[in-house]
């Protein structure tokens, strides 16, 4: 819980433009989403070169995961930093066997990130695309 405060902070510059081109930011709002969601026993924090760089939360649930409060620090973004976390989280997933699921804002350029990660589409609105990934067998 130390560290809900630096991650709202995160959240808040990560999804600014995103979510100020679909017309939904609020600088008050955007942070406090985060505190009513944050889940330490679920949530890692993400160092580079000792400094804090990002987070990401895995939420489980029955036979699924939620990948949420994925969050990189823009002087992070760009530099594998984002896929070779996710590589390690659904390599753990694979091994349960387990269904991972997201929402992922409509134009984020995260979006791509998950595509090549085996993410596919399930269903969207106007501001979420939903995406699920099946576990890949070890065979």
């Amino acid at each position: 819980m130390a560290d809900v405060e630096a991650v709202a902070e995160l959240r808040a510059v990560v999804l600014r433009s995103d979510l100020g081109r679909l017309g939904r930011y609020d600088e008050r709002r955007v942070r406090q989403r985060l505190r009513n969601g944050f889940a330490p026993e679920h949530t890692w924090m993400i160092a580079v070169d000792g400094a804090l760089a990002g987070c990401v939360a895995l939420r489980p649930a029955e036979r699924t995961y939620w990948l949420e409060h994925f969050y990189l620090d823009p002087d992070a973004q760009g530099r594998g930093v984002g896929s070779a976390v996710l590589s390690r989280l659904l390599e753990r997933c694979d091994r349960e066997d387990a269904v991972v699921r997201l929402n992922v804002l409509q134009g984020s350029p995260a979006r791509r990130l998950y595509e090549r990660h085996g993410f596919t589409v399930e269903t969207e609105d106007e501001v979420d695309v939903f995406m699920v990934r099946r576990p890949v067998s070890a065979c």
